[in-house]
């Protein structure tokens, strides 16, 4: 066997999973009962139905009662492509045996989901690093606000960090045992792919980071004169595998809606819709953290826009800034952003970009990466997303300050475990997926802290590392 960096290294025992849970029934019977306590509190107290969910639940409703995946308004029911279907068509399974619109045990059925999340990243930690690491990482799942939050919430995360893990999980099952001629672990990764792009079309990076990692593999780790022929069949079977899942929803989408569109539309709009470009493109020019996307880009159209919220980025000069007032006034006269409008907020946005392109492609990114990872990861939570103000009620002050610490220990642990972990094969897969996404969601416009939760599972691998590394410095016999 290899290692990240292909040298040779002593095989080693890795016990099944199923060892692991007989050899300490006590700690994961103790620790399931708490997870499973720490998600029905966040489903009790802070249920999440968002207008997302609502859109969601209204296809499931229209795809059960009258066989149309659409929107209804008024008597009229559209199809759409609006959506993917991985979770209107968990909705309307849950809505067909509990009753229309019952959000609430659709998050009763995700806690359990979740779960079955903590032990697929205690068995990639298993895997990936050892079986001590293993129960400190189902810990960390267990115990981990931001999974169980977002298992309180009528929204696709669930679901989609579930597969993902799932995917990473069999990618390193397959390396492991790339030289045999067994082919499952690829087919179920691409099954377990193909489901996470019909939850969400980001789901696509997971596809394109293990095939990156395949060929990094392939070129850099196995030498010339080993054969790869299994390696390149793994490849193919995982792309075709997980592409032709998409293969219903292309066709449906071809001969209903006549357009070819095998993900959903990139800004969530239908059909033939205006898409104000220009607005969005200088809203890129100046928004880092997700205050702004609440205050400002989620307001439009419909919701006067106050300029007081910009940050002072958004201008460069005086003069920048008076023409940014008049266009936020122009808007919020009408409450949209009108062709002619989107046409000088575009040529603004030009403006700034010419005057500081570094800021524009490579400052601005970077820093809403940051935020993404590092603020407090209360966007579902009745907490203020100016927490740093310090002028909200005492209780959701103190709730945003704890998530935001706890959420910085997760991710200084993982990096400390970074540096002290002696990953095995597999490993590069993860890596390679957690700097892809972090890289395209620089890019957008919208920075959402939910939008890293996928990366989390890798987190508290590496989070576990540590945990693990620490323990066995303390103790030179550690138990397994």
């Amino acid at each position: 066997m290899r290692n990240l960096h292909g040298s040779k290294r002593e095989s080693c025992y890795i016990p099944s999973v199923r060892e692991i849970l007989r050899k300490h029934p006590r700690f994961f019977l103790a620790v399931t009962v708490a997870a499973i306590a720490l998600r029905i509190l966040f489903v009790l107290r802070f249920p999440a139905i968002t207008s997302d969910s609502f859109v969601y639940g209204d296809i499931a409703k229209n795809w059960l009662q009258h066989g149309i995946y659409g929107l209804g308004g008024g008597t009229e029911i559209t199809p759409t492509s609006l959506r993917l279907p991985g979770y209107p068509a968990f909705l309307a399974a849950v809505f067909a045996i509990f009753g229309m619109e019952h959000y609430r045990a659709a998050m009763v059925l995700q806690i359990f989901v979740d779960l079955g999340t903590c032990f697929l990243i205690a068995d990639l930690t298993r895997r990936v690093i050892s079986n001590q690491a293993a129960k400190i990482a189902f810990l960390l799942a267990a115990l981990c606000p931001f999974l169980a939050n977002y298992a309180a919430a009528a929204l696709s995360e669930t679901w989609e960090i579930f597969f993902t893990v799932l995917a990473m999980d069999l990618v390193v099952v397959g390396v492991a045992r790339w030289e045999s001629s067994t082919l499952g672990p690829w087919l179920g990764c691409g099954l377990a792919i193909g489901a996470a792009i019909l939850l969400r079309p980001d789901g696509g990076l997971l596809l394109i980071a293990i095939e990156t990692y395949l060929a990094i593999f392939l070129f850099r780790k196995i030498p010339a004169s080993e054969p790869r022929t299994q390696l390149i069949k793994a490849g193919f079977i995982v792309g075709v595998v997980s592409l032709a899942c998409l293969l219903p929803w292309s066709v449906r989408n071809l001969r209903t809606l006549h357009q070819f569109q095998p993900l959903a539309p990139r800004y969530g709009n239908e059909e033939h819709a205006f898409v104000p470009m220009g607005f969005i493109r200088w809203v890129k020019t100046w928004i880092v953290d997700y205050t702004s996307v609440e205050e400002v880009y989620w307001a439009v159209p419909g919701n006067p826009i106050d300029v007081s919220v910009l940050p002072t980025r958004a201008f460069d000069t005086s003069q920048q800034q008076e023409q940014t007032e008049e266009l936020l006034d122009d808007y919020n006269h009408v409450l949209r952003v009108t062709p002619a409008l989107d046409v000088q907020f575009a040529d603004l946005a030009a403006e700034r970009i010419r005057h500081a392109p570094l800021r524009y492609y490579l400052f601005l990114p970077s820093l809403r990466i940051a935020d993404m990872w590092l603020r407090p990861r209360t966007e579902i939570l009745p907490c203020n997303t100016r927490w740093w103000e310090f002028d909200e009620e005492p209780q959701w002050l103190v709730l945003s300050v704890a998530v935001g610490v706890i959420n910085l220990v997760y991710i200084g642990a993982a990096l400390l475990g970074m540096l002290q972990g002696n990953f095995r094969l597999g490993f590069g897969a993860l890596l390679v997926f957690v700097i892809l996404r972090s890289a395209f969601l620089g890019n957008l416009e919208n920075p959402e802290p939910r939008y890293t939760l996928e990366c989390y599972p890798v987190v508290i691998l590496l989070a576990a590392t540590a945990f693990a590394s620490k323990r066995s410095a303390l103790d030179p016999n550690p138990r397994s």
